[in-house]
């Protein structure tokens, strides 16, 4: 696999620039997100140092590339299948992202784990073949309420992180995100405390230190997920190790998505 040298050079960050992305899930129709995006625009035209992407559904991939180009939010999409083309029905490839205009991809959410079957395999297929076509990854990891409960959350964070980027190439890894995002703190507005969420974090960190070494896992952005609201940002971003935010309900609205991009101002 030949490296996507053009990402790593615009890409790799030495400071870890926060970045903020909206997860869209299965809301705005073509012309819903039209309105929401030129409301982006306007209100982040000014914003610097933060970097944000939104992540429509597939419907609306196209019209929200053509409004974003020339401008500083990136296009993200919110899976893939591995696969360039094929008898797979229903799925859509990475090549035919990367046509559309997507920089960005989310690759094992947790609604996708639970309802759709998918497995930390299936994820690593996913990250390798986002890989081939130079589109960077946001691998989504996280307990249930039930994990935590149990004491489990350290076994379960880790498992799915090393299953997940297991003999992945370190430069790549470098551009690559992480997104931390307890499961009993997805739309239930329920969010993990600061400490809770950093001990977490931390615990990500120092692992990819063992996987793939301290400089590479100082590069690796760690963001946090799990209703993220414009209240609470401030407070989760001032951690050491929280890196930015997988956005859901509140990236939906222009007042609060900007206003939690705007989370340092």
């Amino acid at each position: 696999m030949n490296c996507p040298c053009h990402i790593l050079e615009d890409r790799t960050v030495t400071m870890r620039t926060p970045f903020i992305a909206g997860n869209w899930k299965m809301f705005m129709t073509r012309s819903e997100a039209t309105d929401l995006v030129e409301g982006l625009l306007t209100a982040l035209a000014n914003v610097r140092d933060v970097e944000v992407a939104v992540c429509p559904p597939f419907s609306a991939l196209d019209c929200v590339s053509r409004l974003l180009a020339g401008h500083k939010i990136a296009l993200g999409a919110q899976n893939c299948y591995w696969e360039d083309k094929g008898a797979f029905t229903g799925e859509v490839s990475p090549a035919m992202l990367k046509e559309i205009g997507c920089e960005y991809c989310i690759v094992g959410h947790s609604e996708r784990r639970q309802l759709f079957g998918e497995t930390n395999e299936t994820v690593r297929k996913r990250i390798l073949a986002l890989y081939k076509h130079d589109i960077l990854p946001i691998v989504c990891i996280g307990e249930t309420l039930t994990e935590r409960e149990k004491g489990k959350t350290e076994k379960v964070v880790l498992t799915q992180m090393r299953e997940c980027l297991q003999n992945l190439p370190p430069d790549r890894m470098a551009v690559t995100t992480i997104a931390y995002e307890p499961v009993w703190a997805i739309g239930t507005g329920k969010t993990a405390t600061p400490e809770q969420a950093q001990e977490v974090h931390k615990l990500i960190r120092a692992e990819l230190v063992k996987i793939f070494g301290r400089d590479i896992a100082g590069k690796v952005r760690i963001q946090y997920g799990g209703s993220v609201k414009p209240d609470n940002v401030k407070t989760l971003m001032a951690q050491d190790d929280i890196d930015g935010a997988l956005v859901g309900g509140a990236s939906l609205k222009v007042d609060s998505f900007s206003a939690i991009v705007k989370f340092g101002e």
